[in-house]
């Protein structure tokens, strides 16, 4: 039988956790080693990646920003920053063009520092800030540097007071402290109140499938398909291995030297300055699938990092 090996991106409905998702998944496919490459909110809808198999040991491999399309609500506090919460405050919003939103808007383009929702995943101690936030403790989260690459205002609605922006940012941006802080910069309180991710690493909307149905079995024409790995790992230079004694010697997990042949090593694109630059090496045997992630040393040997089907 072959083995389940790759991502599923599934589009997430709301109302479900990210761990919902995983579970379902592995009642279709019939094994437990599944895993999901960051978390969606339940109230959270679109692209959620999920690693089939040995893909989750490539998951901390990915690479990328992530993008949303969200809509913040003005005129409104709630405890968790999004409209889950409870209402804190409210104060009527100004009136305000989208030349207005837009000059505000920049003030949270390129990197900044973000303050974590209090309703979050953030450790504070050793435990989740969710769990404190919950009992009511009172606490303060530091604000972390964060980047967000593209802040465009899609629509915006004066009679709603609804905003709708498209975000692109990097890992570990909370977009509902993003409304919060919008809120406060307007001066009239802000949540989020729908948010729907749209790319997450390499994946994209287009690699979308549905979350199958909840059934007791799953026939094979239900299942999703799974895409290969290395399409999404493409910013990793890459090394092919040769048949019989080199693929014996990876799979034991020996060092495998190519100082007679450097052009074996392929880089992800032709402005490489330096082949020691891009450490991390994806390492395809000779039937170009993936045999796992390498470590480049400076001596031009790679070094088993991840091996799959090793021996011995």
């Amino acid at each position: 039988m072959e083995k389940l090996f790759g991502f599923v991106v599934i589009d997430k409905p709301p109302g479900l956790t990210s761990h919902d998702c995983v579970n379902r998944l592995r009642r279709v496919f019939g094994i437990k080693k599944i895993g999901h490459g960051g978390t969606l909110d339940p109230s959270v809808t679109g692209v959620l990646p999920i690693a089939i198999g040995n893909a989750t040991r490539l998951i901390s491999y990915l690479q990328g920003s992530k993008a949303y399309t969200g809509t913040i609500q003005l005129g409104a506090k709630t405890t968790t920053d999004d409209m889950q919460g409870e209402v804190l405050s409210s104060k009527n919003w100004p009136i305000l063009s989208k030349d207005n939103l837009n000059n505000l808007l920049e003030n949270f383009r390129g990197e900044i520092l973000q303050r974590p929702p209090l309703f979050s995943s953030v450790h504070l101690k050793g435990e989740r800030a969710y769990k404190k936030a919950r009992r009511g403790e009172k606490f303060n989260l530091e604000p972390k540097k964060i980047t967000i690459n593209k802040l465009e205002l899609v629509t915006w609605s004066p009679e709603e007071g609804e905003i709708v922006l498209d975000v692109d940012c990097s890992k570990g941006t909370y977009i509902r402290s993003l409304a919060r802080d919008i809120g406060e910069t307007v001066g009239c309180g802000a949540y989020l109140k729908e948010l729907r991710r749209t790319k997450a690493y390499s994946f994209n909307e287009n690699h979308l499938v549905l979350l199958p149905e909840k059934l007791e079995f799953y026939p094979e024409k239900i299942k999703p398909k799974i895409l290969k790995p290395q399409n999404f790992l493409k910013h990793l230079s890459s090394f092919k291995l040769c048949a019989n004694e080199e693929l014996l010697s990876w799979r034991s997990g020996r060092e495998i030297s190519f100082k007679n042949n450097v052009e074996r090593l392929q880089f992800p694109n032709k402005n490489e300055d330096s082949i020691c630059e891009n450490k991390n090496i994806l390492v395809f045997d000779h039937k170009n699938e993936i045999a796992g992630i390498a470590l480049l040393s400076t001596n031009l040997t790679i070094k088993p990092k991840i091996v799959f089907n090793a021996i011995g």
